[in-house]
């Protein structure tokens, strides 16, 4: 999947009262503004200097005729905050401010009134936060040097995340069958998701897939083997039966994302007696693992949260594989976290095994699935959970995927280790009422899920 790119709505601010004054000075500010501009990663709609009230309105009508993902208020001298407001107040669109000086000290024994006002950045951003505080319009700044690189590391941060956004945003996601039965925090109001997301979901029925099943010796099933011989090692218990019908159920799923224009995926049915649906159930761990692995995240149980929250991680470069706590080492300090379902093999430590499965345990049938652990090095969780309101809320955790054995039960599982004990940890992410399950990925990426949090409107808790 093709991440779309942010649309960001850029605009200067200057007061037009400097430029009879001091001639060169508009200029000299528009050319650090067109540098601001080449460092954003994103499709830009520049409103260009604003210095009247008059300006920043109409700048404020094209920002709100262009549907975008985030507002960028580059300061380049003083302003007053009458000429920031109009700009942003019609939206709900998220405001950051950059407050970037030219030079890193001035020479105070040799600057002028129009050098100090090519440098005086930070001279109205007290005022701009107050008028934003004021009308209830969150405060953002990025303060630093327009010609370092640390600055920009976090703008792209903020462009990363309202990629992201975005993404979700205008996301489909399928829910074929039901949530796995008695599990209360996985059940969602569909309603709710669209709601507090924007995302579409598509209720689909197990006939939808069973209709786009293709006959066992199709050449499309041979291509679709091959692709997972070439993906996975696969262990010597996997039979040839076994594999054809997990590459038959693999088309099927890719024919119905394909239909039904799918760029995420829950999914779960129990199935009776062995009938055509419990075949189904049991041979999608391979084709979800390779559908999660090129962009479109699914997940299992009918986790639709979870869902979310492994869409975000995918959508940031970070992979984002269905996890749940599997036990907790007090001898080497750490936890044993994966799931018996898709994993993003993206993300593996090591070429991922396919191991044949004599049960699937709490499930019906038997069948193929996913075994690997998430690549050694720094990692986050991301879970998606609801507050007693029915409120969507983020819990982040930041740790490492440290080397060592996993249980060979044709599972994902990684070591996970944490700033805190095993049981402190688990202590902590479970005082926030999280659902069982959550995404993983590799990486420290906190920050960016933290900024998607606030493009999307949804509290998010740091626990590690």
């Amino acid at each position: 999947m093709r991440t779309p790119r942010a649309r960001v709505g850029v605009f200067g601010i200057g007061l037009a009262a400097y430029w009879p004054q001091f001639p060169s000075l508009k200029e000299r500010l528009e050319g650090y503004q067109r540098h601001v501009e080449a460092h954003i990663a994103a499709d830009i709609v520049s409103a260009g200097l604003v210095d009247t009230p008059q300006a920043a309105a109409a700048a404020g009508a094209l920002f709100a005729a262009s549907d975008l993902d985030l507002i960028l208020c580059y300061v380049g001298t003083y302003a007053t905050s009458s000429q920031v407001l109009p700009v942003v107040q019609r939206m709900k669109t998220p405001v950051v401010i950059l407050n970037l000086q030219p030079c890193d000290a001035l020479d105070y024994e040799n600057t002028g009134t129009a050098e100090w006002l090519a440098n005086c950045s930070t001279c109205c951003v007290p005022e701009i936060s107050n008028a934003f505080t004021r009308c209830r319009i969150p405060v953002r700044i990025i303060s630093g040097m327009l010609f370092s690189d640390e600055p920009w590391h976090e703008l792209a941060q903020w462009t990363h995340a309202a990629a992201a956004a975005r993404a979700l945003r205008t996301a489909r996601i399928g829910f074929l069958g039901h949530t796995y039965p008695g599990m209360l925090d996985m059940y969602s109001d569909f309603t709710s998701i669209h709601a507090q997301t924007g995302a579409h979901v598509e209720v689909l029925e197990m006939c939808d897939l069973a209709a786009r099943l293709p006959e066992p010796f199709e050449s499309v099933v041979d291509t679709k083997m091959e692709e997972a011989r070439t993906a996975f090692a696969i262990a010597p218990n996997v039979t040839e039966d076994n594999l054809r019908w997990s590459a038959q159920v693999a088309v099927a799923l890719d024919r119905m994302t394909a239909d039904f224009d799918l760029s995420g995926l829950t999914y779960y049915y129990r199935g009776l007696d062995g009938n055509q649906y419990e075949q189904l159930g049991a041979g999608l761990i391979l084709g979800n693992s390779l559908l999660t692995a090129r962009g479109i995240p699914a997940s299992g149980e009918g986790d639709l949260k979870t869902c979310l929250a492994m869409m975000l991680m995918d959508r940031i470069g970070a992979g984002g594989s269905y996890t749940e706590f599997y036990a907790m080492d007090f001898k080497h300090n750490f936890v044993l976290m994966g799931h018996d379902g898709p994993g993003h093999i993206a993300i593996s430590d090591e070429k991922p095994i396919l191991r044949g499965l004599d049960l699937y345990h709490g499930k019906r049938g038997s069948g193929v699935s996913v075994e690997f652990k998430v690549k050694t090095g720094p990692i986050t969780l991301l879970g998606m959970t609801q507050t007693a309101e029915g409120n969507l809320k983020m819990l982040t955790a930041q740790g490492e995927s440290i080397p060592g054995p996993i249980l060979k039960i044709g599972n994902t599982n990684s070591r996970l280790k944490f700033p805190y004990s095993p049981a402190d940890f688990v202590n902590r992410w479970c005082a926030e009422g999280p659902t069982h399950h959550c995404a993983l990925g590799i990486g420290r990426v906190a920050p960016i899920l933290s900024k998607c949090a606030e493009m999307l409107g949804i509290p998010v808790v740091e626990v590690a």
